[in-house]
């Protein structure tokens, strides 16, 4: 078996680096050119000092090569995704397996990454999604991990299993394809609020409230979307919104740890250095939102703080102030 793997962001090196630890050849296609000269000469990532690999790995400066592997993986931006899967489907229909990796909401659609896939590679495509509380330093790292494969059809999930489980890294099945994507996007909105929480100097309680609430906005947000509320309590949903929303290792996290502290956004996008999905997925949660009768007080907050100027604290105070019924 041959993989095509799209990106060379953190989390896809890592990706990469559990399938040839399984001895399984990948070429990796990537618009970093420097990357890619730097896999192709040393084997290693210049920004990733863990992200080091063995010979099962071969780039390709050419997207159209990748048609050629046996599945394709894409772990590209949200903003990316489309543009992405519209070249390699200029020539007619994906024929293999595609599996994304990548957490967000399209801006001007509102759809999730799985409904992009499907929109584009249409709705009898073999598709999966990977997802969970899997951050990428961690990883790459060897610290035990469990993730999620979400496919509508079980073979998918076979397949994802193979490519990535190892010792220290496994998975568990859903059928909840949209879920399990919707989970990893909209964790990513929660987790800027904790940091912003964490940049105003407050503490786990705070932190603890925001989860919370959190969750339940997930949920919230799966009704929007025809989701299933369940799966939102699992690796995917609440696993993947811990993870993101406790730790500096989490670049969403960071970049609210940034506001928080009186950075502007380009300031606190400036600091990370790479590209933080909940900025771009907050806008379209928000549309969402203002198209339904629901209400995400997280969500409406943190998107007038990175649009509308709104302070940090009085965001906070904003949700805390939110009673939900229980």
């Amino acid at each position: 078996m041959k993989v095509g793997f799209l990106g060379s962001g953190s989390w896809g090196m890592a990706l990469v680096k559990l399938i040839t630890e399984n001895k399984i050849d990948v070429l990796l296609w990537s618009i970093e050119q420097e990357v890619l000269d730097s896999l192709e000469k040393e084997n290693r990532h210049p920004k990733f000092e863990k992200a080091v690999f063995n010979n099962h790995l071969s780039v390709t400066r050419n997207l159209d090569d990748v048609l050629g592997c046996d599945v394709i993986i894409e772990c590209v931006t949200a903003k990316g995704l489309r543009p992405v899967l519209e070249k390699l489907t200029k020539s007619g229909k994906l024929k293999v397996p595609f599996i994304l990796s990548s957490k967000g909401i399209e801006f001007h659609s509102g759809k999730i990454l799985s409904e992009v896939a499907e929109e584009i590679l249409g709705p009898d495509a073999k598709m999966g999604y990977i997802s969970g509380p899997t951050l990428a330093d961690e990883v790459l790292s060897g610290h035990p991990t469990c993730a999620v494969a979400g496919s509508k059809e079980r073979d998918v999930q076979k397949l994802i299993r193979e490519l990535f489980e190892g010792e220290n890294f496994r998975i568990t099945g859903s059928f909840d394809f949209h879920g399990v994507a919707l989970g990893g996007a909209m964790k990513n909105v929660i987790a800027i609020a904790a940091g912003m929480a964490t940049g105003l100097g407050y503490g786990f309680n705070t932190k603890a409230m925001l989860l919370t609430k959190g969750l339940d906005e997930l949920k919230k947000m799966a009704v929007i979307k025809g989701c299933r509320e369940e799966t939102m309590n699992t690796l995917s949903g609440i696993g993947d919104l811990i993870v993101t929303g406790v730790t500096p290792l989490s670049r969403n996290y960071r970049f609210g740890r940034n506001i928080g502290q009186g950075m502007t956004v380009d300031e606190a996008k400036a600091e990370i250095g790479m590209v933080v999905e909940g900025e771009y997925t907050v806008k379209a949660a928000y549309q969402l939102m203002q198209g339904s009768s629901i209400v995400l007080p997280i969500t409406d907050s943190v998107y007038k703080v990175l649009n509308e100027g709104e302070l940090p604290k009085e965001a906070i105070r904003t949700i805390l102030q939110y009673k939900s019924v229980v």
